[in-house]
């Protein structure tokens, strides 16, 4: 099978992502569909492959992405980019089934979740059968793999358990922390995914896999807080809907309410392997829950997350031909503003550089001062700093309450905060050129949130940043176009 060409859909998200260059160790040629191959510019394993752009919404692409494919990984799903993901989800893997069938590959091989056993039945989970039963509709053999928990650096499930765990200090929780299921790590779903290319008894089938363990999320919750060393009481309640734990989950984690809410809807549903084919079609020795978590954690620490899962908040606007961008990932918030303006980049850093002492923020100068004096009475530094220079700028200065962390001349100003805030932030600028005649101008305000009081600090403030932030951004772009005689826009 060595040399067979490989389709991997979703190679963008967690698991295709991590599943690519495995693949290519095992002497696979592998063919990628994305939306956007820019996504994969950065990927270490992205000239090895070949990309094809298209959509599984947008038939007529398929089948450039299918030609002389053998066997096909489905690894979409619609759960982070579609309010009626359901209906996307099936619309996505009728298509797909339809054209694999037409091109001719010989297997689908796809990763849904476990049923749930019982009358009550999430949208998420119901969606995740759905979908296989649609791909099987296509009459091509489909080995489709359902999984519950799915644990491992960088992980959605994980995620929750790990953002949730570090960061209440007392847990109230609903009942479905008494629901039991059978987390899996991702090193073994890769295994499983890898093994079904050189098993055929495991063709046409339906198979479960789960960890070595059957654990609440009360259990899971425990000993990921033993293994951190923290203490963490937990409390049940009677009755906490799925609304409102959605609520409360989006304001603790990266995850938006809309994310959340049919995600929770599935943790009350008991999933867990009741089929043992797994084990006897393949030998494959699952991890347990706590090796998984360890792993996970190590992977953390050494900065060697591989992949992420994908949008976990993410939205972004134009209004008035400024992009706008909030992102919430591994625990780090970035309110991104983009502008591009007629102007040389040296014009533009002119003014980055310039920020700050008796020149001001560009905006709402009133609102920064006040700020100072807000830090000054917590004990903070407050604005009384200063710079060192009204123009130049060097590692190391003091801008007011902002340190110089980086400065690259021309391209890029990093400021880190030295007031009083609960976590760690930064003020970021960088320039890029786009041509002779344009530049494109980025403002990141990073913070990375330290426990509960991090988390209700950033949202009760980002109405003001907000506000601030795009007129900072705004009036920038009018002293840019000022210092170079041209225009700015999109």
């Amino acid at each position: 099978m060595n040399g067979s060409l490989v389709l991997v859909t979703g190679a963008t998200g967690y698991v295709g992502g991590r599943l690519v260059p495995r693949l290519l160790e095992r002497g696979y040629r592998v063919r990628c569909l994305v939306r956007d191959r820019s996504r994969l510019r950065d990927r270490r394993w992205a000239g090895d492959v070949d990309v094809v752009e298209g959509d599984a919404l947008d038939y007529k692409t398929l089948h450039v992405a299918l030609t002389d494919v053998d066997i096909a990984y489905y690894l979409i799903h619609s759960l982070a980019s579609a309010e009626d993901f359901a209906s996307t989800d099936r619309a996505a893997a009728h298509n797909f089934g339809r054209a694999v069938a037409e091109q001719g590959a010989r297997r689908i091989i796809y990763l849904g979740g476990i049923e749930p056993k019982g009358s009550r039945q999430s949208r998420h989970l119901q969606s995740r059968v759905e979908t296989g039963r649609y791909l099987a509709e296509s009459g091509v053999p489909v080995t489709e793999f359902r999984a519950a928990v799915i644990v491992g650096s960088g992980s959605l499930s994980f995620e929750l358990i790990r953002y949730l765990t570090e960061r209440v200090p007392l847990m109230i929780c609903p009942k479905w922390v008494k629901t039991p299921t059978q987390p899996i790590a991702i090193r073994t779903v890769l295994e499983y995914l890898l093994a079904a290319l050189e098993t055929p008894e495991s063709v046409g089938r339906v198979i479960e896999i789960g960890g070595d363990d059957i654990l609440t999320y009360e259990q899971m919750f425990r000993i990921y807080a033993r293994i951190r060393g923290l203490r963490r009481p937990i409390i049940p309640v009677p009755v906490l809907t799925p609304r409102l734990s959605s609520l409360w989950v989006g304001l603790i984690t990266p995850l938006s309410t809309r994310i959340a809410r049919p995600l929770i809807e599935g943790l009350d549903n008991d999933v867990v392997v009741t089929d043992d084919s797994a084990r006897t079609l393949f030998d494959i020795k699952p991890l347990t829950y706590e090796q998984a978590v360890r792993r996970a954690l190590r992977r953390f620490d050494e900065d060697q997350v591989e992949t992420s899962w994908h949008g976990a908040y993410s939205s972004s606007v134009r209004t008035n031909g400024e992009l706008e961008k909030l992102v919430v990932r591994e625990g780090m918030i970035r309110e991104v503003r983009q502008r591009v303006m007629q102007a040389n980049a040296q014009d533009a850093f002119g003014v980055i550089r310039s920020l700050g002492g008796q020149n001001g923020w560009l905006y709402a100068n009133t609102l920064w001062k006040l700020r100072g004096l807000l830090d000054l009475l917590v004990g903070g530094v407050g604005l009384r700093r200063g710079r060192r220079s009204p123009t130049e700028v060097r590692v190391g200065d003091v801008i007011d309450f902002w340190r110089v962390e980086d400065v690259e001349p021309d391209r890029l100003l990093r400021l880190r905060a030295e007031m009083k805030v609960p976590g760690d932030a930064w003020l970021q600028f960088e320039v890029a050129p786009i041509d002779s005649n344009s530049i494109r101008v980025t403002q990141t305000a990073f913070f990375e949130p330290k426990g509960l009081l991090g988390i209700i600090y950033w949202y009760l403030l980002y109405p003001i940043h907000k506000v601030i932030f795009r007129g900072m951004m705004r009036e920038l772009a009018r002293r840019v176009q000022s210092a170079s005689g041209g225009q700015s826009g999109n």
